[in-house]
């Protein structure tokens, strides 16, 4: 899958939740996961600024979030953007989970391993509300037939 679409690099949905968890668990506390996870979002592909619009744009998040999906052969694959540093990074995260994942994977990946991980509760309510709003609108282009 060519740039800007995330290509997993893990063979599962599961796998990458857990490599996630592993990486996470690396630091001490929530200022060094941050900063991981803002260099997560410097280092998605980059995002045609042609698709930053309201067509892309993901409601319900405080920053602005922006997600395209392409569908080949049975994979749905996906590329996104946000114009803050963290949420990019937590964009970065979803789409390392959920693209270039079967419908079906995508269906069966429940978001609430964002708050096994610990980030809806790690930020700010409306942060933590945003990242559930791009989980549920990737599942949503999922379940679209």
């Amino acid at each position: 899958m060519e740039a800007p679409f995330v290509t997993p690099s893990e063979a599962t949905a599961e796998e990458a939740i857990e490599a996630i968890r592993d990486e996470l668990d690396v630091f001490d506390d929530w200022m060094e996961r941050y900063q991981y996870i803002i260099e997560m979002g410097r280092k998605l592909p980059p995002f045609p600024p042609q698709w930053c619009n309201d067509a892309h744009r993901v409601p319900g998040c405080q920053s602005q979030v922006w997600l395209e999906e392409k569908e080949e052969g049975d994979r749905l694959y996906f590329a996104g953007l946000s114009d803050a540093a963290i949420v990019s990074g937590l964009v970065a995260l979803l789409l390392r989970v959920y693209s270039g994942r079967t419908r079906a994977e995508i269906e069966a990946t429940d978001p609430s391993f964002l708050r096994e991980l610990g980030l809806v509760q790690a930020l700010s309510t409306n942060r933590g509300n945003g990242v559930e709003a791009m989980a549920r609108a990737i599942r949503s282009a999922a379940m679209a037939a």
